[in-house]
C-alpha cells in the first residue's frame, strides 16, 4: 500500500469523488486559484472547472446556506471553511437549517453535503483561530461528526461522509495534515459511527479522537517500552453517532480508562464519555475515569504558553499511570 500524507489523502478522495459522481461539487474561499489554505484543492480547479470548484465571497453563512439549498435540490456538496472558527458565523445554517431540513418536513427531503473544516491549536495562530469547538455540532441531532486521525481514516471517513444523505462536519486538525501512512486505495467508505480499537491491550484503555488518538496510540507503545503497561487504544473516528458500545465493551475488560482530547474539560467529548462508562461499565471500573484536555483559557499566542496549555504525551502517560497506581492501591 502506498504510504501517503493526511493532505495527500483528502485531495486524493477528493478528485476521486469529483471523477466519480458529477453531482459532487466543491466550494469555499480561495479552495479554486489559491488552491486552499492548507492546498487540499491543489490542482482540481484546473482539471474540472469552475463549476465543479467554486471560489467563495468571505461569507460564511451565505456559501453554507447556498450549500444546504443546493444539496436539497440533489447535489452533494463539499463546503470548505477555512478554520472551524469560522463556520461560527454559519451556525444558523449549519444548526437551524442543514440539521433540521430532513426531520422537519416529515423525511421528503435530505441534505448531503459535507462541511469539511481544520481546527486544533500548535500552530501560534492564537485564540481566535485555533479552538477545537467540535462539541458544538456533536451536540446537534440531526448532524453527523466525524474526526479522522490517520490518512487512511481520512480517506475512507471521507468517502463516507460524501455518499452520505446526511449533512456531514468533517473535523481535520491543522497538526495532522503533514502526518503519513498507509492507505488502502482500494479500500470502501468507512462506517460512520463505528469507533476503531487501534491497538489491543488489557491493562487500560485510552480513549480520544483526531490528533490525541495519534498522541494515545504513541504514549501506549511509550508506556509498553518503559512500564511494561499493555494498553488498549480507542479512536472514536465519529462524535455523532458516538459507539458507546466499543467504548463500554474495552472497558470491562481492562477496568479502567483514561479520556484524552484537545478540546476544554469542562462540558467536554471527554465528559460524554465519561458519563458513558458510568452508565455501562461502572461495576467493571477499578479507578475512576481520568480525563486529559486543554487548559480552559483563550489560547496563548507565545509558543510556549500555547504547548503548556495544550494536552500533551506526557500529560497523557501522567494519568495512565497515575491510574494504574489507583488501580494497584485497591487491589
Amino acid at each position: 500500500m502506498p504510504v501517503i500524507t493526511y493532505r495527500q489523502a483528502l485531495r486524493d478522495t477528493l478528485r476521486a469523488e469529483l471523477a466519480r459522481d458529477p453531482s459532487v461539487f466543491l466550494m469555499g474561499e480561495e479552495i479554486g486559484v489559491f488552491e486552499g489554505s492548507y492546498k487540499i484543492t491543489a490542482g482540481l480547479l484546473d482539471e474540472f472547472g469552475e463549476r465543479r470548484v467554486r471560489d467563495t465571497p468571505i461569507a460564511e453563512e451565505g456559501f453554507v446556506g447556498a450549500a444546504v439549498g443546493a444539496a436539497m435540490l440533489g447535489l452533494r456538496p463539499v463546503v470548505e471553511i477555512m478554520t472551524i472558527n469560522f463556520s461560527l458565523l454559519a451556525l444558523d445554517q449549519i444548526v437551524n437549517h442543514a440539521a433540521k431540513i430532513h426531520g422537519m418536513f416529515g423525511g421528503q427531503c435530505r441534505v448531503p453535503m459535507v462541511i469539511r473544516t481544520p481546527g486544533g491549536g500548535g500552530q501560534q495562530l492564537a485564540a481566535t483561530h485555533s479552538q477545537n469547538v467540535e462539541l458544538y455540532y456533536a451536540f446537534v441531532p440531526g448532524l453527523k461528526v466525524v474526526a479522522p486521525s490517520t490518512p487512511a481514516d481520512a480517506r475512507a471517513l471521507l468517502l463516507a461522509a460524501i455518499r452520505d444523505d446526511d449533512p456531514v462536519l468533517f473535523l481535520e486538525n491543522l497538526a495532522l495534515y503533514n502526518v503519513k501512512g498507509e492507505v488502502d486505495e482500494s479500500a470502501g467508505p468507512a462506517e460512520i459511527g463505528r469507533a476503531a480499537v487501534v491497538r489491543p491491550g488489557t491493562d487500560i484503555t485510552l480513549i480520544g479522537y483526531s490528533r490525541m488518538a495519534a498522541v494515545a496510540v504513541e504514549v501506549a507503545e511509550r508506556l509498553a517500552a518503559e512500564d511494561g503497561v499493555d494498553a488498549e487504544v480507542i479512536d472514536l473516528r465519529s462524535l455523532r453517532p458516538l459507539d458507546r458500545r466499543t467504548i463500554v465493551e474495552s472497558v470491562r475488560r481492562t477496568n479502567c480508562a483514561v479520556i484524552a482530547e484537545d478540546d476544554w474539560l469542562t462540558y467536554g467529548i471527554g465528559a460524554e464519555i465519561a458519563a458513558t462508562l458510568q452508565e455501562g461499565a461502572f461495576d467493571w471500573l477499578d479507578a475512576p475515569v481520568r480525563r486529559v484536555a486543554a487548559a480552559e483559557v483563550p489560547l496563548p499566542y507565545a509558543k510556549p504558553l500555547e504547548l503548556a496549555a495544550l494536552p500533551s504525551a506526557e500529560s497523557l502517560a501522567t494519568a495512565v499511570r497515575q491510574t494504574l497506581d489507583a488501580v494497584a492501591r485497591r487491589r
